[in-house]
C-alpha cells in the first residue's frame, strides 16, 4: 500500500537520524557527598563511561575530568557515589539484564572490583548505606536463580557476607534509616505478604496479606524508625500516601491523596530528617512540596529558569549544593550546579545542544472516549508547521503493559515527528497510575478491549481529520509490540505499515520463557494475561502468530538475541510464519543487545531502516538543509 508523498513540511530543520540518538558530551552528573568532585558520563572507549572532575571553591569544576571506567561492549548503566572516594556502577552483559554491580576509587589507584563476580547472576542494591562509606547491602540470585540474598558487602574488596537467605517466597527486602533490614514482601504467586520485625536479632513475623491487586507498598520508615510511610490502595481505587503502623497493620495518618491518580512518590531529606515533597502524575509530572526550605529553592528555580521544568538530581550530603536539571518537552535541557546559600547557579551544559528547542514539537495531552465509555488520555505530537490536517500518523503504544507514556522529551517521538508524522500515544486500561479498577480493565484482555482501545485512539485520530486514514502505521516495543502485531493481525485494514520491536507474538510461549527471576510472579501474571491450561482458547485468540493468514501489512521487525524477556523466538515465529504467506517482513536482529537496542551504532542502524521503512508505506518527505 503505497501513497505518493505529501507536500514538504515548511519551516523545519531536518535532523539526522544520529542527532537524536547519540549520546551527549556529557550526562548523568552526580555531585560527591563532600561536594569537591562531580561525576558525569561520558565518552571513552566509545561508551559512555563514568568520568570524575574536582570542584573548586565557588563550586565550578576546575582541571581535566578522569576517566574511571574503560567499558567497551556498553555504556556504563548506572553509577552513584560511595562515599567522598568510591563510585559504585552497574553494567550487564549483552542486555542479558544480569546486572553486576563493580567499585572503582576515584584516584585510579586500582581497576573496578566486580561486588558480584558470578555468571548469570541478577544484582540490585538494597540499601547503599549513605552513612557507611565501607559497605552496601545488595542482594544477588547466585544460590537459586529465582530468588535473592541478602549480602553485606565490602566495597574496597568485595568481601561479602550474608545477613539474609530467602526462604524461596521473598520478592523483596527493606531497611530502616540505621541501614538494618527490618522489612521484606513474600508472595505465593497471587497474594503478598509483609514481613516485619522490629530488630534484626529477631525473626521476620508476617503482618499484613492482601491479594496482588490490593497493594500497600512500603516506601521508607518513619525518621525514628517505628512507622513506615506506604502507598496503599487498600480499601480504595487510587493509591495515596499514609502512615502505617507495622504493630496494627493499619494506615494511619494519611499524607497526600489525589482525586484522578495514584500517589506513589515520597522525597526527604537524609541531612535535615524531614519529608521534602510527594510526586504524583496527572498528565505531566506534579510535586507537591512538603517543607519550607525545599519549597524556597524550588521557587528560587522555578524564578530564574523559565519556561522549563526543574529537578533536584543530586545533592552533597549537607544538601547545600545540588544538581539541577531543567527540561521540558522539547528538550533535555541544560543541567547546573546551584548553590543554596549564596544562591549561584552554574550552568555545567546542556544535554543535546545541537537539537534547537524551536525546531522540535511539542506533547500535548489528549483524551478520547472508548467503545466501552472508558476514558483514555494520551499525547499528540503534531510535526511543527504542519497543520492537524490529514497527516501520516504513527501509533505508538507504550510497553509494560503495566506501565504509562509520560508527558517529556522523547526522542523517538521528535524524530518521527522531525520527518513529519504526527505520533499519538495512548495510556490504553492497564497503564499504571490511574487507579486499581482502570488497572484491572486490562486482565485478560491483551489482544481484546486493550487492544480496542488503541483502535479506538485510530478512529479518534480519523473523526478529528488530523490523519490520514490511508498512511497510518502502528510502532511499538515490548507490549507495543505485541499490540503492533496484534493490530495488524485482528484490524488488517487499518494499518499501512507496522514495526514490531521486541514484541510477544504467541503468548504461550511467552509465558514459557520468562526470566527465572519473574517465576514467584507466573500466577499473578496467569490472572492478569490467562493461565495456558485453563484459558487456553483465550491464549491462542490473542496470540498474532496463529492468525498470520489475516496480515497483510507490511512488517519491520528488530529484536536482541539475549533478551531474556521476550524470547528471541517470539520474533521468529512471527517472522517465519509471515514468510511462509508473502507477507513483505524486513528482519534485524542483533547479537550483542536484550530488551531493546542499547549500544549506540545499533540504534543508530535501527532508526535509520525504520525511517526507510515508514516513508516507502506512508510516504512523508521533507527539504534536507
Amino acid at each position: 500500500m503505497t501513497t505518493s508523498p505529501s507536500p514538504a513540511i515548511p519551516l523545519v530543520k531536518r535532523y539526522d537520524v544520529r542527532d537524536f540518538f547519540r549520546r551527549p558530551e556529557r550526562s548523568a552528573y552526580r555531585l560527591s557527598p563532600d561536594g569537591r568532585h562531580l561525576a558525569f558520563l561520558a565518552r571513552a572507549e566509545g561508551r559512555q563511561n563514568v568520568h570524575v572532575q574536582a570542584l573548586g571553591e565557588d563550586g565550578a569544576p576546575v582541571g581535566p575530568a578522569r576517566t574511571l571506567t574503560r567499558e567497551t561492549a556498553r555504556d556504563v548503566g548506572g553509577f552513584f557515589w560511595k562515599g567522598p572516594d568510591r563510585i559504585l556502577y552497574v553494567k550487564d552483559f549483552g542486555g542479558d539484564e544480569n546486572f553486576h554491580l563493580l567499585s572503582v576509587p576515584i584516584d585510579g589507584a586500582s581497576a573496578p572490583t566486580d561486588l558480584t563476580p558470578y555468571d548469570g547472576v541478577r544484582a540490585h542494591v538494597v540499601d547503599d548505606l549513605v552513612d557507611d562509606d565501607a559497605y552496601v547491602l545488595l542482594s544477588h540470585n547466585q544460590r537459586d536463580p529465582q530468588v535473592f540474598d541478602v549480602f553485606r558487602v565490602e566495597v574496597a574488596t568485595g568481601r561479602a557476607e550474608l545477613i539474609a537467605q530467602n526462604p524461596g517466597n521473598i520478592t523483596g527486602w527493606a531497611t530502616d534509616h540505621e541501614g538494618r533490614l527490618r522489612l521484606a514482601v513474600a508472595t505465593d504467586g497471587v497474594n503478598n505478604t509483609l514481613l516485619y520485625r522490629d530488630a534484626e536479632a529477631e525473626e521476620f513475623r508476617p503482618i499484613l496479606t492482601t491479594d496482588f491487586k490490593e497493594v500497600v507498598a512500603p516506601l521508607f520508615f518513619t525518621f525514628d524508625n517505628r512507622r513506615i510511610y506506604v502507598s496503599s490502595n487498600r480499601g480504595r481505587d487510587k493509591a495515596a500516601l499514609f502512615e502505617f503502623d507495622p504493630h496494627t497493620a493499619r494506615e494511619g495518618a494519611m499524607l497526600f491523596e489525589h482525586p484522578d491518580v495514584d500517589v506513589s512518590g515520597l522525597a526527604y531529606s537524609q541531612h535535615r530528617k524531614v519529608l521534602t515533597e510527594i510526586g504524583y502524575e496527572t498528565w505531566k509530572p506534579q510535586r507537591h512540596v512538603l517543607d519550607e526550605a525545599t519549597a524556597e529553592i524550588y521557587a528560587e528555580l522555578e524564578s530564574r529558569l523559565r519556561g522549563y521544568e526543574v529537578a533536584l538530581q543530586s545533592a552533597t550530603r549537607d544538601e547545600s549544593r545540588f544538581v539541577v536539571a531543567a527540561y521540558n518537552d522539547r528538550t533535555q535541557g541544560a543541567r547546573y550546579l546551584y548553590d543554596a546559600a549564596s544562591r549561584r547557579l552554574t550552568k555545567l551544559g546542556d544535554i543535546q545542544p545541537w537539537l534547537l528547542e524551536r525546531d522540535m514539537a511539542p506533547m500535548k495531552p489528549i483524551r478520547y472516549t472508548a467503545r466501552d465509555g472508558l476514558k483514555i488520555d494520551g499525547y499528540l505530537t503534531l510535526p511543527v508547521g504542519s497543520p492537524p490536517r490529514s497527516l501520516p500518523v504513527i501509533i505508538h503504544p507504550h510497553g509494560g503493559p503495566w506501565a504509562r507514556d509520560s508527558w517529556g522529551f522523547n526522542p523517538e517521538i521528535q524524530f518521527l515527528a522531525n520527518r513529519g508524522y504526527a505520533v499519538l500515544q495512548m495510556n490504553f486500561r492497564g497503564s499504571t497510575g490511574y487507579g486499581r479498577k482502570f488497572w484491572e480493565a486490562s486482565f485478560k484482555q491483551w489482544g481484546r478491549a486493550m487492544q480496542d482501545d488503541i483502535t479506538d485512539a485510530v478512529e479518534w485520530l480519523k473523526r478529528e481529520g488530523i490523519a490520514d486514514p490511508a498512511r497510518i502505521a502502528i510502532y511499538g516495543g515490548s507490549y507495543g509490540g505485541y499490540a503492533t502485531l496484534a493490530g495488524i493481525t485482528f484490524t488488517p485494514d487499518l494499518y499501512a505499515a507496522a514495526v514490531d520491536y521486541v514484541g510477544v507474538s504467541n503468548l504461550f510461549t511467552f509465558m514459557n520463557t520468562i526470566p527465572p527471576y519473574w517465576k514467584p510472579f507466573l500466577d499473578s501474571m496467569h490472572e492478569m494475561v490467562g493461565d495456558p491450561e485453563r484459558d487456553r482458547q483465550l491464549l491462542h485468540d490473542g496470540s498474532p502468530v496463529f492468525f498470520v493468514d489475516r496480515i497483510k501489512t507490511p512488517l519491520f521487525v528488530a529484536q536482541g538475541a539475549k533478551d531474556p524477556r521476550v524470547n528471541k523466538d517470539e520474533s521468529d515465529q512471527i517472522v517465519e510464519a509471515l514468510r511462509k504467506h508473502g507477507v513483505d517482513v524486513e528482519y534485524m536482529v542483533k547479537d550483542n543487545e536484550g530488551h531493546g537496542f542499547h549500544n549506540e551504532e545499533n540504534q543508530f542502524e535501527f532508526y535509520t531502516a525504520m525511517e526507510a521503512f515508514l516513508a516507502r508505506y506512508i510516504g512523508q518527505t521533507m527539504p534536507d538543509e
